[in-house]
């Protein structure tokens, strides 16, 4: 029969663990100082960098998002606050700031005829086309940043996806299933036809005809009648190919 330890045996066993915790506390703790001391290293050294390279950061959009990545890794936000090092620094707390408010007047100005879903790259583009530069001096990824901070102000601001279209969505109008169906068909023409819709979808033509007058309601689609077929058209400008963009 197997003995069982003893009091002192157990007591020898509590002790043991407890000196494996304490080895394991003090281990964990090197470790974590250790991260910190690699941590501010690493902010340091991105300190450096955007001192050497702020002028490739403020003017060259790909070169921004890389640095917006590096910064991302070690948690630092340039973004946070207009205030303080990378304000005074890049200065591109200010560039949001202004990209944002003009981003607001672009939804606001091209809300009637879009219904407040405009497509990311028709927003870029008219953005350039204000800062009267190349088409991509301002990229998708400045736009997607510059509205992310527009999110505190509320009223529908942010970025949805449909089909392989980025679109921005300035109204608080929430697109369900169908919807978002709908205007991932329409990326094809621009368009859809009711019969088109029920056979692409396998829809009934109430289930088709109800989701796009609910659409047409919303401002987000616009009629067409005037073709010989007499079949009527369902224009998307959200979803309308850009020219000169891709996507």
């Amino acid at each position: 029969m197997r003995r069982r330890p003893g009091i002192a045996g157990l007591q020898n066993q509590a002790a043991a663990r407890d000196q494996y915790r304490l080895v394991g506390d003090h281990v964990a703790k090197l470790r974590t100082d250790m991260m910190k001391e690699q941590l501010e290293t690493f902010r340091s050294q991105l300190e450096d960098f955007a001192r050497k390279h702020k002028n490739d950061i403020r003017k060259n959009p790909a070169f921004r998002a890389q640095f917006h990545e590096m910064c991302a890794k070690v948690g630092v936000d340039p973004l946070a606050s207009n205030k303080g090092f990378w304000a005074e620094l890049l200065g591109i707390g200010d560039f949001y700031y202004e990209l944002g408010v003009q981003i607001v007047d672009i939804c606001l100005a091209t809300r009637s005829h879009n219904g407040g879903l405009i497509n990311l790259q028709e927003l870029c583009s008219l953005l350039c086309q204000r800062h009267k530069v190349a088409r991509d001096a301002v990229s998708e990824d400045d736009c997607l940043r510059a509205i992310n901070k527009l999110k505190i102000l509320g009223g529908g601001f942010e970025v949805i996806s449909v089909g392989k279209k980025k679109l921005v969505r300035s109204v608080p109008t929430e697109l369900n299933k169908d919807h978002n169906e709908i205007l991932e068909l329409a990326q094809v023409q621009g368009y859809v036809i009711v019969d088109e819709v029920e056979k692409r979808l396998s829809w009934s033509s109430g289930r088709a005809i109800d989701t796009l007058e609910t659409l047409l309601e919303e401002g987000l689609a616009m009629i067409d009648d005037g073709h010989r077929d007499g079949r009527r058209r369902y224009w998307f400008p959200c979803v309308a190919s850009v020219p000169g963009a891709t996507g």
